[in-house]
């Protein structure tokens, strides 16, 4: 079952062949992991959400408050009778239909897709995992592209060059071959006593779970969080390289080219992500 602008519909419902978010990926999305129907750091969705609406000119609902879009995603949940398990939860907003490039109206659309997953924590993945760069295409540094949108070519030609290459994932550079990010999350390179991850300006994704961790390795003392560009060359001197999102948490990568990596830094935030969870400071 979808929610369909609180319509609950069956999962085959069909869209109009005009939807804008389908035409022209006029569209926004968040994906949230829900666990027994509370919402992971859902005031930051939020706020990302109205925040990124505001960038793509859209016109925000008097109703699309924080509480009216949870209630409406508990409401989806219940349909597909996942309040009492973990859910990775789709919200999307499109522009409502009409027009060509330029729009006839601002108004929008929401949709919420659910689906369930098994880990109801954040669990380290031990297993052997490559990555590589992707160096076809190149990521624009410009705020549009720290946007969770439809437009996600580059990450589909991405994801189809790593499956050919035997690889588990693949790290985006922008037009100044800085690294900023992998195809599904966000990516932070240890050297020693210092963390570093990509600035917002250089066209990352503004990732939920990059700020999770970003609040919490700020309050740990042996470590300095930096955020500033990173090039490929810093790499292959790391000492640990990790992916994140909200749904798998952290993702250590096991490989770069010749080097191998450890996740020592990857275990320590992942129990300090689940104690975060756990106390109930997540929003």
């Amino acid at each position: 079952m979808i929610n369909f602008n609180e319509q609950i519909l069956e999962s085959d419902s069909k869209l109009s062949i005009y939807s804008r978010g389908f035409n022209y990926g006029d569209a926004l999305f968040e994906t949230i992991k829900t666990s027994y129907g509370k919402l992971l750091f859902w005031e930051d969705h939020y706020f990302r959400l109205m925040a990124s609406m505001r960038i793509m000119r859209m016109e925000i609902p008097m109703n699309f408050t924080m509480e009216f879009l949870e209630e409406q995603i508990q409401k989806t949940l219940e349909a597909n009778k996942l309040q009492q398990a973990s859910a990775r939860v789709k919200l999307m907003v499109q522009r409502n239909e009409g027009g060509l490039y330029l729009p006839d109206t601002n108004t929008v659309d929401f949709i919420i897709i659910t689906q369930a997953i098994q880990e109801d924590f954040y669990l380290l993945k031990e297993d052997f995992y490559e990555v590589d760069l992707f160096k076809d295409y190149y990521v624009s540094p410009t705020l549009l592209s720290t946007l969770k949108t439809n437009n996600k070519a580059l990450n589909v030609v991405g994801s189809i060059y790593a499956k050919e290459n035997n690889l588990h994932n693949c790290l985006l550079l922008n037009t100044n071959k800085h690294v900023i990010e992998a195809l599904n999350g966000n990516v932070f390179v240890v050297k020693d006593n210092v963390i570093k991850t990509p600035p917002m300006a250089d066209g990352c994704l503004k990732g939920i779970m990059r700020k999770q961790l970003i609040d919490i390795i700020k309050t740990i003392t042996e470590y300095e969080l930096i955020e500033a560009s990173i090039s490929p060359f810093e790499l292959q001197k790391a000492d640990e390289i990790f992916i994140t999102n909200v749904i798998v948490g952290i993702q250590p990568v096991a490989k770069y080219r010749k080097k191998t990596f450890k996740n020592e830094v990857s275990k320590m935030l992942l129990q300090k992500l689940n104690v975060k969870i756990r106390l109930g400071s997540t929003n």
